[in-house]
């Protein structure tokens, strides 16, 4: 196949085809399958198609729901979207376990995030501190027409200060500048604010006096925002007294607490496990900020920068016990929206948030927190008691029988021999062979 020249130029009909064409040999099937995910009505699938480039059908994902979330006292029903198998039954189960003992307690640490404008300055250190002193009051002025509106919000640029990093790279420089975006995720804002920043430095040091030539052309490499926010964070909390803890499965509490504990603690300090643990709180924080319009790649990327903030990869959650009294607790920086991008433009969005009862940023930042550390109570609960696998095929069993395209007295058949025999991949085919025969 020869490189393909002009693709974003065909419409949605003949990219199918190319696409049919050059990878599934001109198959109506596989056209047919492509636009059986189209939607019925056309101005949905006009929007969908608009959110990105090249778009020729939808990929779907189950949008569910998981009750009984008492989060500071109010309850919620949270809307999930992801296609793993057992996770929103995990996050309902601890979600009503934790809410007939307290619920989930939160409390936002700081709702700051960051943008820098990274240059090359070959020049005298005191002479680029002078003109950056000099100039810093323009920053804000110049940026005026993009903060006015935020600032009316209680938000906009908090402060701009010069870092040299000179050590670490020869004669590079940035500015480091924090900004406050109350309800709206503010991607697009501080990049905007930072570009126009940017110009500005460089105008402005090609017509400083104190530069000579060569300072004179300070090169700025880029302006971006970044997405360790590691001062907009959020604690959530639960507790109760280890008593507390007894359940049909759990039948000695004291030892469950201690060994749920050690679990925790092997995550601190175990990089291999720690991956895996800090991946289950993702389950379930992925979920809600997908359900609810938000980038769930920045808020990976930034979870698992903080998880490494001291050098070595950790659990973001910790687990004690202190005089008889359990406390489960996770902190994790969060850069939401409940305003803007695609919050004001997918259908299903607008309902996740309208289920949430419309929630600020800070109230969204509790409840993906809260749902995560439940998320991370399911799995460790189930890793130190039965297993983790057995709750997990239980769920997977529908999935491996829509493979086999089971019929329904097949699935009663089935169903009814694995609720007393081990579900694998395995034992499920070799029993609809079985059957079959």
């Amino acid at each position: 196949m020869k490189e393909v020249s002009g693709f974003s130029k065909l419409s949605k009909n003949q990219k199918i085809a190319w696409i049919n064409e050059h990878y599934f040999n001109s198959n109506p099937e596989t056209e047919a399958i492509i636009k059986n995910y189209w939607h019925t009505d056309e101005a949905i699938q006009t929007l969908h198609d608009e959110f990105i480039e090249n778009a020729i059908t939808n990929f779907y994902l189950p949008f569910g729901l998981a009750p009984n979330f008492l989060i500071d006292n109010q309850f919620y029903t949270v809307p999930m979207v992801i296609e793993e198998s057992s996770v929103v039954a995990a996050a309902s189960k601890a979600a009503k376990f934790w809410a007939n003992r307290g619920g989930f307690k939160t409390e936002i640490l700081g709702t700051e995030k960051i943008g820098q404008v990274h240059f090359i300055f070959k020049g005298d250190q005191h002479k680029l501190q002078n003109f950056f002193e000099t100039i810093k009051p323009l920053f804000f002025a110049e940026t005026r027409s993009i903060t006015a509106n935020m600032q009316k919000r209680g938000g906009g640029i908090k402060t701009i200060t010069l870092r040299d990093k000179t050590a670490d790279l020869a004669n590079y420089y940035q500015l480091y500048i924090t900004f406050e975006t109350v309800d709206s995720m503010g991607a697009n804002f501080i990049n905007s604010c930072l570009e126009q920043i940017a110009q500005l430095l460089k105008r402005e040091a090609q017509n400083y006096v104190d530069f000579n030539e060569e300072e004179q052309q300070l090169q700025v490499v880029m302006s971006i925002l970044s997405n360790f926010v590691d001062n907009c964070i959020v604690r959530t909390t639960v507790s109760c007294p280890v008593s507390d803890l007894k359940t049909k499965e759990v039948e000695n509490p004291k030892e469950y607490a201690e060994k749920f504990v050690t679990a925790v603690n092997i995550a601190r300090i175990e990089p291999y496990r720690a991956v895996t643990h800090n991946k289950g709180i993702m389950n379930g924080i992925d979920a809600v900020v997908l359900a609810t319009g938000n980038d769930f790649r920045a808020i990976e990327a930034g979870a698992h920068a903080y998880a490494s903030r001291d050098g070595q990869y950790r659990s973001l959650s910790k687990a004690d016990v202190k005089d008889d009294f359990f406390t489960f607790s996770m902190e994790i920086p969060l850069a939401l929206g409940t305003v803007g991008g695609l919050t004001t433009l997918h259908p299903m969005v607008k309902i996740a948030l309208q289920i949430l009862k419309n929630p600020s940023a800070k109230q969204l930042m509790s409840i993906v927190a809260s749902v995560g550390l439940a998320q991370n109570f399911a799995a460790l609960n189930s890793l130190t008691t039965k297993g983790i696998q057995e709750g997990h095929m239980k769920m997977h069993l529908n999935n491996i029988l829509n493979q086999y395209q089971a019929t329904k007295e097949e699935r009663l058949q089935i169903q009814d021999y694995f609720s007393n025999n081990t579900i694998t991949h395995a034992s499920v085919s070799e029993f609809i062979k079985k059957i079959r025969a």
